[in-house]
């Protein structure tokens, strides 16, 4: 790839990484909830889910976005409900520090996160019809692959610091069942969001 071929690929990227959706709210919740350190682990589980699926798609785009196609109301549906779950899950905790060690944020949820996330193939989808250009050779694949991890990375980052922030002024008794609530509201929102965009 070209250099005006990267910074045009970043560029397509910045805007779909950094506005809100499923994975950044998935980290700002759960910033807020653990603090930052505490996410790292989701953190890699996506993002190592992420760059293993966009590799793959680069490499059988053509019959991978085939199945995708007959296949997406079903991934659809099960993102959708793995978010309700999530929030369901923080709607029944009631302090930080009575559930900390019940209510995880793992490698194995950065991973489900990646894997039952319509708006993730939409986009790998997308960035490939624009930037693989006819070209299936490996360096530019990986180059594109790691491109999109690295700005997704980058972007859900920012937004778990944002969501510590924001939960360090509540991680006590008195404020983080009211925390928890919005929090469940949040992710029961995107979840319903997840369930009924048309694209």
């Amino acid at each position: 790839m070209t250099l005006i071929e990267i910074v045009a690929l970043i560029i397509f990227l910045f805007p779909l990484a950094f506005s809100p959706g499923p994975g950044n709210m998935f980290f700002a919740v759960n910033g807020a909830r653990f603090g930052f350190a505490k996410t790292l682990s989701a953190n890699f589980g996506y993002h190592l889910a992420t760059i293993i699926v966009t590799f793959l798609i680069g490499f059988g785009f053509n019959i991978f976005f085939s199945f995708i196609n007959d296949q997406y109301q079903y991934i659809q549906i099960i993102g959708s409900l793995y978010a309700i779950y999530l929030a369901y899950k923080f709607f029944k905790a009631s302090t930080y520090e009575n559930n900390n060690q019940n209510l995880k944020c793992t490698f194995v949820d950065g991973v489900i996160l990646l894997v039952f996330n319509p708006k993730a193939y939409v986009i790998i989808s997308l960035m490939f019809t624009i930037f693989l250009d006819g070209s299936q050779s490996l360096m530019r694949i990986i180059l594109i692959s790691t491109i999109f991890t690295i700005n997704n990375c980058v972007s859900f980052t920012l937004w778990t610091l944002f969501g510590d922030l924001i939960g360090a002024k509540f991680r006590n008794e008195k404020y983080s069942k009211i925390l928890n609530k919005i929090f469940s509201l949040s992710l029961f929102l995107v979840g319903i969001w997840m369930l009924t965009i048309k694209i």
